[in-house]
């Protein structure tokens, strides 16, 4: 099994394209919980097409949405679900635990949990 849960940089941008799906067994799933341009979904289309990948489930495409008419949808070895893998009932006690644990942190002078760099786009 494959999980994507990556941010979307230029460097991570198409990280699994043809070549990458080359190298997993017939067996594997790929997931994507991440964002939909970190797959070459034309690479993608073609694995699960031929046999090369078992599955994939997909919370994110590229594009997003997806054309009705769009080959994921026939594909039997694809689920796609409608970009809900972090709704607000789960996002919302994450963050509250976070910025709290944060806000303590910063009152003691400890390091901060999270913290972003721009100049690695995440």
């Amino acid at each position: 099994m494959v999980v994507l849960a990556l941010a979307l940089t230029p460097a991570t941008e198409g990280i699994i394209g043809a070549a990458e799906l080359a190298l997993v067994k017939p067996s594997a799933v790929l997931v994507n919980v991440a964002r939909g341009r970190h797959v070459d979904t034309g690479a993608l289309v073609e694995a699960l097409s031929e046999g090369r990948l078992a599955g994939a489930g997909l919370d994110v495409t590229e594009p997003e949405p997806l054309p009705v008419d769009h080959p994921l949808w026939q594909l039997p070895n694809c689920i796609v679900t409608p970009h809900v893998g972090n709704t607000e009932e789960m996002a919302r006690p994450l963050l509250s635990r976070r910025v709290t644990g944060n806000v303590r942190r910063f009152a003691a002078g400890a390091p901060l949990e999270g913290v972003m760099d721009p100049r690695l786009g995440y």
